[in-house]
């Protein structure tokens, strides 16, 4: 019993429509569900991911409208590690970026940038035998696309005592630098930082949380492992596309378990992901509030197809 690697990475804008012309403009990625946050509908909850919505390749955002930006500080990730698959693609994404007014650093074989609200990235080359889950980009060559998740980065003090929940109960096993998780289709990694001096501040271009791939099947199971090693994990929350349980690890960071089950294209055709906005049924007859609070977004990948 292994965990998938990522699921998903979940953080925080200030601005909805600067968000999608980064994400899905700008790196290419699909906006795969325009939904709004189950716990507080009132604000967006947008999913970018490869073209089909796959677990490995969702990054989510929950949007609080005119947000300070927040600082990464200890418990929290401050980096997130994407696959490219050639220096090509390195070069290409160097280019691109620094066009689009995002300053990138090279560092051998890695490109760190930041979003518009200072949220780290850095594109990595893929060394592993892992599906590429690439998104269909009119600007952006599929050869030279994003893969998908490689890990993320956290800041921590004392990386021991998240130890033995990683190990004994995740099923982490500890890598040169920090730990990976492989099931039999695809892994991704984890590892810790010493933290800056000032604490953080969850604000926009901050991570709220990291959710581990987890089967169907095994999902109690690993909500048991959790409780046995110290954690307190929420009972098992049903999100409609699929199935979380939530706690944090020692260090702080928030950990979520989801599920692959039952997917983006529950409720939506498959050709046409993220162009409408879909409620869950329980938020279904409160419809017409929300879509009266709610800013239209314009999707930038659209344009560029029409």
């Amino acid at each position: 019993m292994k965990l998938e690697g990522v699921h998903h990475i979940t953080a925080i804008t200030a601005d909805a429509q600067r968000n999608v012309d980064f994400y899905a403009g700008t790196l290419g990625l699909r906006l795969v569900k325009k939904t709004v946050n189950q716990d507080q509908p009132s604000v967006y909850h947008l999913f970018y991911a490869d073209e089909q919505g796959s677990p490995g390749a969702d990054m989510t955002f929950f949007e609080f409208p005119d947000a300070a930006l927040g600082r990464a500080g200890a418990g929290m990730v401050h980096r997130i590690q994407w696959r490219v698959g050639s220096e090509e693609a390195l070069d290409f994404w160097e280019r691109r970026l620094n066009d689009a007014g995002a300053a990138s650093s090279r560092l051998g074989s890695a490109l760190r940038f930041s979003d518009p609200e200072r949220l780290e990235h850095e594109l990595v080359l893929a060394t592993v035998p892992d599906q590429s889950l690439i998104a269909e980009h009119p600007e952006v060559p599929s050869e030279l696309a994003i893969q998908g998740f490689e890990g993320v980065r956290a800041y921590t003090a004392d990386a021991e005592r998240s130890r033995d929940l990683l190990e004994n109960a995740l099923r982490f096993e500890p890598i040169a630098d920090g730990w990976e998780i492989r099931g039999k289709s695809r892994g991704g990694t984890y590892a810790y930082d010493s933290p800056p001096a000032e604490p953080g501040i969850q604000g926009a271009g901050t991570v709220h949380h990291i959710a581990w791939n987890s089967n169907s099947a095994d999902h109690e199971v690993w909500r048991e492992r959790a409780i046995e090693h110290g954690a307190r994990p929420t009972p098992v929350i049903d999100r409609f596309w699929f199935r979380s349980i939530y706690f944090r690890e020692p260090s702080g960071v928030l950990f979520e378990l989801a599920t692959p089950e039952p997917g983006f294209g529950v409720d939506e055709d498959p050709e046409h992901l993220g162009e409408s906005l879909i409620l869950p049924p329980f938020l279904e007859d409160r419809r017409e509030e929300i879509e009266r609070i709610l800013t239209p977004i314009q999707n930038p990948r659209e344009k560029a197809r029409a």
